[in-house]
């Protein structure tokens, strides 16, 4: 297991440890909805704040709050509506992260009661969840790649030939459509050295980190230093640095541009303004 670091490794803020932070908007100008596009169009008014410091839900003999929020989700997923839960069966959730930290965000949920409470590194040292996880993320990248070319792809370089196809008078089957870009290429994928929520959750995200919801340190050096581990690193060898993340200094990194890998210090205003530049020229790939 790692060790704690307490809340210097958390990658929580206070504000959304009560729930008192405003999830951020979608930026996509593309009308055509599905359940996901509902999920992740839907905007909330800025003056108003969502509280959910305490979650109740129908037939719930347990209220969930602060660390132990996800749990909700977990045993009533059909009590939520599509701006939240995206789906569920018996074993797994599939929610948009409240505060997201890139344009799409969202947390695999493992269901096993016997696992959910288990730090990741503790749960994945069994060989059969850990592969029915791998197998369960690998569904939740293909959502989160459809959506980002919903979004972009009509900008995008790499999408062009697709897109010329599918607005043809003779348009192919989806067999028979060029390719296009690969929009999986780059997602986060994996678990917090020291997770935040006490539930079992599995982070995958665009690359961009391009979000109101990303104000501090700790939200960028989370996904951008080993702090994010990804499931293919394990079983995690017992000598592995990333059981240590305190000692490792993860959260305290100066920033590094994920795409053009240029060191902004200590700065966050000039690496966030930066991100927004990035991205731009990311999305028209």
């Amino acid at each position: 297991m790692a060790d704690s670091g307490k809340h210097a490794q958390d990658a929580i803020t206070e504000e959304e440890m009560t729930g008192e932070a405003v999830s951020a908007p979608d930026p996509s100008t593309n009308k055509r909805s599905n359940a996901f596009t509902e999920l992740m169009m839907r905007k909330r008014p800025n003056t108003t704040k969502q509280s959910y410091k305490s979650t109740s839900v129908p037939g719930a003999t347990t209220t969930f709050f602060g660390r132990d929020g996800l749990g909700a989700y977990i045993a009533h997923p059909e009590a939520f509506g599509p701006e939240r839960v995206i789906s569920y069966t018996d074993d797994w959730v599939v929610i948009n992260d409240m505060y997201p930290k890139s344009v799409i965000h969202l947390l695999l949920l493992p269901r096993d009661p016997a696992k959910t409470l288990l730090h990741p590194y503790d749960a994945f040292e069994d060989a059969k969840f850990l592969e029915a996880c791998k197998a369960e993320l690998e569904k939740v990248k293909q959502i989160v790649a459809s959506e980002l070319r919903r979004r972009y792809g009509r900008g995008s370089k790499q999408d062009q030939a697709r897109n010329e196809a599918m607005d043809s008078d003779d348009t192919p089957g989806p067999d028979e459509l060029p390719e296009g870009r690969d929009w999986s290429q780059g997602l986060l994928t994996g678990i917090h050295a020291y997770p935040s929520m006490s539930n079992l959750h599995i982070h995958c995200l665009s690359p961009d980190r391009n979000s109101p919801c990303l104000k501090h340190r700790k939200h960028y050096n989370s996904f951008s230093t080993p702090f994010l581990v990804p499931l293919e690193a394990f079983p995690l060898p017992q000598d592995d640095p990333r059981r240590h993340p305190g000692r490792a200094g993860y959260m305290n990194r100066e920033f590094v541009c994920w795409r053009c890998q240029r060191n902004f210090g200590k700065s966050f205003a000039k690496l966030k303004e930066h991100l927004g530049e990035e991205f731009d020229e990311w999305k028209t790939e």
